[in-house]
């Protein structure tokens, strides 16, 4: 599936948080939106899953605009993972990824064979298929990161938006979790925090600063010692390893001061 983003404006509060967002993400691409807090990253997904209306522009799914699908067609092109999931009630593990198949029921239609076929699935792709009868509230951050993503997976779209899924994240579990989406053969757009999360494993990167577009490219192209200056106010060196991989080294304010 692609997503294309056209002139997205978004007005929260009395405040404008995007201006004239032009985004384009092509099949198969994972794509990363990076900027400092309160850039607009989340408003931008929350646009295209749906959560915030746009005040101004327009998303297409499949160059189908995304107002022309019901709330159910769009939750069938498009899952997502967030940062924050919390459930007031005792759910299990098998719950939680089986609520991914909500989209694909009709009102009070029972889970049936298929749908318990495709959690076991998503429960296996990310490690958690001894969990299924784990209580969700029972597990760790990490875990429970990895079980949200099994159910965006059982919803079975063709496109995921991981909105900051990583930010309270150790390590570990960070590249647990990208390496399990990088591994998937479906579009994907996340907003991702940490430069190096992003230089690993995405494609091309959209840069975001007060609701504006600022750099559109490959890590390579986007992550320069410049771009980071002008974007994060902090100075950093970059250098690309052995394997090609790009790494990002911040220099703390006051040794730059002392150069």
């Amino acid at each position: 599936m692609d997503i294309r983003v056209e002139a997205l404006q978004a007005v929260l509060g009395g405040t404008q948080i995007l201006r004239g967002v032009e985004l384009q993400v092509g099949q198969r691409e994972l794509v990363g939106v990076i900027g400092p807090n309160g850039s607009g990253k989340s408003t931008l997904l929350k646009c295209i899953y749906r959560v915030l209306k746009p005040t101004g522009g327009a998303v297409y799914l499949d160059g189908k605009a995304l107002e022309d699908y019901s709330f159910k067609q769009s939750a069938r092109r498009v899952a997502v993972v967030a940062q924050h999931n919390y459930y007031n009630f005792d759910f299990t593990v098998q719950d939680v990824v089986l609520m991914g198949r909500a989209p694909h029921k009709r009102a009070l239609e029972r889970d049936n064979a298929r749908d318990y076929q495709l959690v076991a699935q998503a429960l296996e792709t990310v490690g958690m298929a001894a969990f299924a009868g784990r209580s969700f509230s029972t597990l760790s951050g990490g875990e429970q990161q990895r079980v949200i993503l099994a159910r965006a997976l059982a919803q079975d779209t063709p496109c995921l938006i991981l909105d900051e899924p990583t930010n309270h994240l150790d390590i570990k579990y960070q590249l647990q979790l990208m390496d399990i989406v990088k591994g998937l053969d479906r579009t994907v757009v996340a907003a991702i925090h940490d430069l190096n999360i992003a230089a690993m494993y995405c494609d091309r990167l959209y840069a975001l600063k007060d609701g504006e577009i600022v750099a559109v490219g490959t890590p390579g192209e986007v992550l320069t010692p410049d771009f980071i200056r002008r974007v994060y106010e902090v100075d950093a060196r970059t250098f690309t390893d052995e394997t090609g991989q790009l790494h990002i080294l911040y220099h703390p304010a006051r040794r730059a001061a002392g150069r």
